[in-house]
C-alpha cells in the first residue's frame, strides 16, 4: 500500500480532489470535486467515511491501445545491436524463429500484464506477430490470457504482418491469419510500406476485413524518410472502398519530416476518411533519426513523434500508447501509462496547448478500440488512480510511484513482478 494514504475498505467519499476535466468529459483543466464510492461503484450519495485529499489528483484508469505483449522482455537474450529500426526488425525475427513457443510467449505476456495492472491500466490492445507459424502459436495463448485476466484487464489483439504478405488477388496464407483473427474476435492489422501494387494490396486487405466484419489497425510510415507516404494511400483506399469499420493508423512518423504542403494534404484525407491515429512517442524517440555509424558522432535532429497538434486541429482522434517494452524496438518501458503521459507531454509539447489532451490516454483510446468508456460517473465501476500530486507539474515531476490504484472500489496490491521471474526464459542462447 502507498505511504501517503490508507484507503478504507467499503464505502467512502474522497473530498477535495482534482480530476482532469477532459477525462470526465468536461471542459477546463483540473476540476475540483469529490468522489463517492459504494459497493464497488461510483455513486452520487456521500458516504459516512470522508477523506480529505488536500487537492490530490484522481484520474480514471487509462487504456493502452497499442502494445506488443508478445515481444516484451526479450532484450536480455536479444538486444538491438545498434539501436536502429532494422536492427530491431532483424533481431526480433531471429528470436521469434528460435524461441517463441507457447510457453515462452505466455510467460512474457503475463509478466507485462502484471506490470500494467499494478500501474493502473484497465484495457489493452496488443499486436501479435502473425507470420506463419507464429499465428497458430500466439493467438491461442492470447485467447487463454484474455479469459484469465478478464476481471482485471480487458484485452484485445490485432494481427501484425507486412503488407507484402497480402497479395493483390488474395487467396494466400493471409486468409488463414484473417480467419484466426475473426474466430478469436480480434482486429485485422498490417504494416504498410512502399511496395509494388500497394493500392491493390490494401483493397484486398479491406475486402478480407469487410468479409469477416473486422476493424483494422495499421502500422504506418514508421520512418524518418520523407518519401515514404503510405498513409496518404491508406486514406485514399478507405475513401475509395467505403470501408465502414474503424481504421486506426499508428506511428505515421514520416509526416513530421515531409513538406508542409504534402503533410497538410495527407491530413485532410485522413480526416475525411475518419482514420484514428495512435502516437507512440517513447519508442519513436528511441528509434528514429538514430546514428548507427560508430565512426560518426551525430545527435538526432528530431523527436520521432508524428504531427499530433496538426491532426488535432482537424478533429482527427489521437491517442498515445506504450508500444514496445524491453525488446529490440524499445529497450525500456514498464507498461505504465502515466509514464507514457509524462513523456508524451514532454516530447510532443502537449503542455501550453489544448486542455483536452488528457483524454488521449483514457476516453479517446477507449472509444477507438470499442472498450467501455469510464468517466467516473454514478453507476460506473470505481476504477481510478489516486496521486499524491496536486497539479500537473507535480504529477510529471515524479514517477508517482506512491500512487494508489483502485479497482471496483478497493485499493489493489501494486507490487510489481520481479524481473527474476523471467530469468530462465530470457537468458541469452
Amino acid at each position: 500500500m502507498s505511504d501517503f494514504l490508507t484507503l478504507p475498505e467499503g464505502s467512502f467519499t474522497l473530498d477535495n480532489i482534482r480530476i482532469p476535466a477532459a477525462m470526465i468529459g468536461e471542459s477546463g483543466d483540473l476540476v475540483e470535486t469529490s468522489l463517492s464510492v459504494a459497493d464497488g461503484l461510483v455513486t452520487d450519495t456521500r458516504q459516512e467515511q470522508i477523506i480529505d485529499l488536500g487537492g490530490a489528483m484522481v484520474m480514471p484508469c487509462p487504456v493502452d491501445m497499442h502494445t506488443h505483449l508478445d515481444k516484451g522482455h526479450i532484450w536480455t537474450r536479444a538486444p538491438n545491436p545498434d539501436g536502429s529500426f532494422m536492427g530491431a526488425l532483424e533481431t526480433v525475427s531471429a528470436d521469434r524463429a528460435a524461441n517463441w513457443s507457447a510457453d515462452d510467449v505466455r510467460a512474457r505476456m503475463e509478466f507485462s500484464l502484471k506490470c500494467a495492472y499494478a500501474h493502473g491500466t484497465r484495457a489493452i490492445r496488443t499486436h501479435l506477430d502473425s507470420l506463419p507459424p507464429q499465428a497458430d502459436i500466439s493467438w491461442p495463448v492470447f485467447a487463454e490470457l484474455r479469459d484469465i485476466w478478464a476481471d482485471r484487464i480487458n484485452l484485445q489483439a490485432c494481427c501484425l504482418t507486412g503488407i507484402d504478405h497480402v497479395p493483390p488477388n488474395g487467396g494466400t496464407e493471409f486468409d488463414h491469419t484473417a480467419d484466426i483473427v475473426a474466430s478469436t474476435g480480434g482486429v485485422l492489422g498490417v504494416v504498410t510500406y512502399p511496395v509494388d501494387d500497394l493500392r491493390d494490396r490494401l483493397v484486398t486487405f479491406f475486402e478480407d476485413a469487410g468479409n469477416r466484419g473486422l476493424e483494422t489497425d495499421f502500422h504506418v510510415d514508421e520512418t524518418g524518410d520523407p518519401s515514404v507516404a503510405t498513409l496518404r494511400m491508406l486514406a485514399q483506399v478507405v475513401l475509395e472502398t467505403g470501408f465502414d469499420k474503424r481504421v486506426v493508423a499508428g506511428h505515421c512518423c514520416s509526416l513530421a519530416v515531409q513538406d508542409e504542403k504534402d503533410c497538410a494534404e495527407t491530413l485532410e484525407l485522413v480526416a475525411e476518411a475518419g482514420i484514428h491515429i495512435v502516437s507512440l512517442p517513447m519508442c519513436n524517440l528511441y528509434l528514429q533519426d538514430r546514428n548507427t555509424d560508430p565512426s560518426v558522432q551525430r545527435t538526432p535532429r528530431w523527436r520521432g513523434i508524428t504531427v499530433v497538434h496538426e491532426m488535432r486541429a482537424l478533429g482527427i482522434p489521437i491517442s498515445f500508447a506504450s508500444d514496445n517494452t524491453r525488446d529490440p524496438f524499445y529497450a525500456y518501458g514498464d507498461m505504465d501509462m502515466l509514464e507514457v503521459m509524462r513523456e508524451a507531454t514532454r516530447i510532443g509539447h502537449l503542455d501550453h496547448s489544448s486542455e483536452d489532451w488528457p483524454a488521449s490516454f483514457t476516453a479517446t483510446p477507449a472509444t477507438t478500440c470499442g472498450f467501455e468508456e469510464r468517466r467516473l460517473s454514478a453507476g460506473e465501476p470505481a476504477d481510478f488512480i489516486i496521486l499524491s500530486a496536486r497539479s500537473w507539474t507535480e504529477c510529471f515531476a515524479r514517477p508517482q510511484s506512491d500512487r494508489i490504484v483502485v479497482r471496483n472500489g478497493r485499493a489493489i496490491d501494486r507490487t510489481l513482478p520481479s524481473y527474476s521471474e523471467l530469468d530462465h526464459r530470457v537468458e541469452p542462447a
